[in-house]
């Protein structure tokens, strides 16, 4: 006897419409860096072949953000 195949329907348009706005970037901040700091920034940046200084920064920020929201969670006891 064959096996019956379940039908995957695709997500719904709405909701992927609504998780991509909910992911796009409007909130500036600016950060200004002196020139031994963007020094680094454009030799790690060419050492390990990054092109977007913007997502090298974004992410090393968030990485420490979570990092320590994570470690200081509230405990209930």
């Amino acid at each position: 006897m064959a096996r019956k195949r379940f039908k995957l329907s695709g997500a719904d348009p709405a909701y992927l419409a609504r998780e991509r706005e909910s992911l796009k970037r409007v909130h500036r901040k600016t950060v200004l860096f002196n020139e031994k700091e963007m020094h680094a920034i454009d030799e790690y940046c060419h050492r390990f072949k990054i092109d977007s200084h913007s997502a090298l920064i974004r992410k090393s920020v968030m990485e420490t953000v979570l990092r320590a929201l994570e470690e200081n969670h509230p405990t209930l006891f």
